[in-house]
């Protein structure tokens, strides 16, 4: 059995996928923002490995969550579940970044450098990548008028992108991402035409299945099923670029080959 850590456990999807990994039988170390937030996860967290508390908004909350999941020991896989959808505003992280990026790349860009490096990794991502500009030199939000639905769809391209980079630079490593469809979950609303299961087992398969079909790196799945992402996600200038961006950015750098 595997031991599988997943950012943003409380709810949705990411707590969907905990308990089908926990039923499953393997070792689950569950995510919350804050203590708050962890009396959630009430029900399950007695027979979870662990849970560890922290706002991925913040970097240096960012690097506490590192540390915790490294203290508890190595996982086999990771799912970089968490994310926020329209922010009414570029807002503004402790670092001096839109909230939307920090959470939906940075965070996870960060946990990938600094939580000792899994057999698998899986990001979701989004349809709505699709969207997303290309242009790098304002993925920050700093120059531009403040759209949420762009800000979305960029941050959605960007971590595809970051998926196909690791899966390119860290050959050892399964890294995909999932789009895992507009669901009914607290972000994506009660209205939502996909499956819910749907949307979370793909990413519990692609982190768990000893099915040669799931171990397999560099896709972009819908329900199990890998899919064409935007052109951008495939081409290496483009995910050389975004990486160079957000090291620049975070201070922190992923790939050695790199500098």
């Amino acid at each position: 059995m595997s031991r599988i850590f997943i950012t943003g456990s409380t709810d949705g999807l990411g707590l969907a996928a905990a308990r089908t990994l926990m039923k499953e039988g393997h070792d689950v170390v569950l995510h919350a923002r804050s203590l708050e937030r962890a009396s959630a996860l009430a029900e399950i967290s007695p027979t979870a490995l662990g849970i560890v508390i922290g706002d991925l908004a913040s970097a240096t909350e960012t690097r506490s969550i590192a540390e915790q999941v490294n203290a508890i020991g190595r996982m086999d896989a990771v799912i970089h579940n968490a994310g926020i959808y329209l922010e009414r505003s570029r807002g503004e992280t402790p670092e001096g970044h839109a909230k939307t990026l920090a959470v939906n790349v940075l965070a996870p860009y960060l946990l990938t450098a600094w939580i000792t490096r899994p057999d698998r990794l899986v990001y979701l991502s989004s349809g709505m990548h699709r969207s997303g500009n290309s242009a790098l030199d304002d993925i920050d939000w700093k120059k531009r008028p403040w759209n949420a639905s762009q800000a979305y769809s960029e941050s959605k391209l960007y971590i595809a992108t970051l998926a196909a980079a690791i899966a390119r630079h860290w050959p050892e490593v399964l890294s995909n991402a999932v789009d895992p469809g507009w669901v009914p979950t607290k972000m994506g609303g009660a209205g939502a035409p996909d499956d819910l299961e749907m949307g979370h087992l793909t990413q519990t398969w692609l982190a768990a299945s000893e099915d040669e079909a799931a171990k397999v790196s560099g896709g972009y799945w819908y329900h199990r099923q890998r899919r064409e992402a935007a052109a951008e996600v495939g081409d290496a200038g483009f995910q050389d670029g975004l990486v160079e961006k957000l090291a620049g950015l975070t201070g922190v750098r992923l790939f050695a080959e790199h500098g």
